[in-house]
Order: structure tokens, then C-alpha cells, then sequence
């Protein structure tokens, strides 16, 4: 078993998107000959203030979610987005570690330092320290058996879509996420808000500062504190 920190990647970023936004906004006023060197930024600001949202649309980034499958059942509800996700049918955990995510809860607990990561020798440390009414050992305990009882079954027989059901809400997962800028700010609204479950805000509120340092008006009206 390993334990890991939820965490974000940008994989990819539009930095021309807004000379694009321009192009396709400045054609339904028929205004082409306007565009300039230095035009685009104002323009695409404009059309954010005045809620002519869609030509925003015209704009990409793509980013790496390593979350929990609760969160990702939460990400993947984000239907204007292109999705790719670590499948539990095919990927087979039988011959390593099965990797789950500290929920915030309880990683006060899971000091992360280093390779970012616990191995079962660390989390026995844990149980000794701690001991086994404490709700991060009930946690890690529930973990160190769902693994077992996984390669139980791949032991007896099952294949990795059937030994998949003991497995729990808790296990890391792999998102590649691509949207417009819209649909961005679409989903940093909801998930970055007080409302949003912790962890997901764990992932959502460092996307959301790297995005807005590559565009600060696009994203700039977005400022989630760190915690609740």
C-alpha cells in the first residue's frame, strides 16, 4: 500500500488563445480591422464584463487530476470537457502497491515529506503511535485490507474488473481533463468554493492560481482561500 497527496498538473495552456478569442469575436461585429498588436487582452475583457461569454470558448487548456475516485466521480460530471481517466477494468494492481489518497481529515496524521509518499511500513508506524481507535489508524487499517482483499481475488481467480468492487472510495486515480477557458471558469466556481468537498478544493484551488498567472483577468475574479 502507498498513501499520496492529491495534486494538479497543467498539462497544457492556449498562451495564443486570446488573440483566437479576438479573430472569432471581432467577426460578429464584422470589426476585424481593429485588431492589433496589443488589442486582444482588452477585447477579450471586454467581452467578459459585458457577459458575451461564448467567444471565450475558443480557447484550451488540459490538466492532470491525481485525486481520489470520489472526487473524479465529482470532475467527470463536467460534461463540456474532454475526459480520460485510469480504468479500474484494465489496470491491474495484483504485482505492486494499490495507491490510495489521504483524505485532508485526516493527513495532519500523514506528515508528507520527501517521496510525498507513505509505504506500509510507515503507516504500522503510525498504528503504534497512535493506536487503533484513532480515526486516521481506522482510516489506514481500512486501506491495508481492501488491498489485500484485492490481490486475494486476483490470487483466486478474479480478473481486475471484478476484484475492482472491494476496492474503496479512496484509491488514487489518474484525470486528463481538457476545456475551454469558459467551462474553466465554469468549474473553478463550483470547485472552488466553501460548498466543494475539501479534497477537491485541494486540487482546484492550486489549478486555479496557475491558470490565473498565465491570464490573470480571465480567472481573476475567482480568490478562494486556502481553507474554510
Amino acid at each position: 500500500m502507498k498513501l499520496i497527496k492529491p495534486s494538479v498538473e497543467l498539462l497544457y495552456f492556449n498562451e495564443d488563445a486570446l488573440k483566437l478569442i479576438e479573430i472569432a469575436g471581432r467577426t460578429c461585429y464584422k470589426s476585424e480591422d481593429k485588431i492589433t498588436e496589443t488589442s486582444s487582452e482588452k477585447f477579450a475583457l471586454r467581452r467578459l464584463k459585458t457577459g458575451h461569454e461564448s467567444v471565450i470558448e475558443h480557447s484550451m487548456a488540459t490538466v492532470r487530476f491525481t485525486c481520489d475516485r470520489g472526487v473524479s466521480h465529482e470532475l467527470v460530471r463536467h460534461r463540456l470537457t474532454s475526459i480520460s481517466q485510469e480504468s479500474t477494468r484494465y489496470c491491474d494492481y495484483e504485482g505492486g502497491h494499490v495507491v490510495f489518497i489521504i483524505p485532508e481529515i485526516v493527513k495532519g496524521c500523514f506528515p508528507i515529506v520527501g517521496d510525498n509518499v507513505w509505504d506500509e511500513t510507515r503507516v504500522v508506524e503510525l498504528f503504534e503511535a497512535l493506536g487503533f481507535h484513532n480515526p486516521a489508524v481506522i482510516w489506514a487499517d481500512t486501506m491495508l485490507y481492501a488491498e489485500a482483499r484485492y490481490k486475494r481475488l486476483r490470487v483466486a481467480g478474479w480478473s481486475p474488473q471484478w476484484a475492482r468492487s472491494v476496492l474503496p472510495n479512496s484509491l488514487k486515480t489518474e484525470v486528463v481533463m481538457t476545456a475551454n477557458f469558459r467551462e474553466w471558469r465554469h468549474f473553478f466556481k463550483l470547485r472552488t468554493s466553501a460548498a466543494a468537498h475539501p479534497t477537491m478544493r485541494e486540487v482546484a484551488i492550486p489549478l486555479v492560481k496557475e491558470m490565473q498567472s498565465r491570464i490573470p483577468f480571465m480567472f481573476e475574479d475567482f480568490s478562494p482561500e486556502e481553507k474554510k
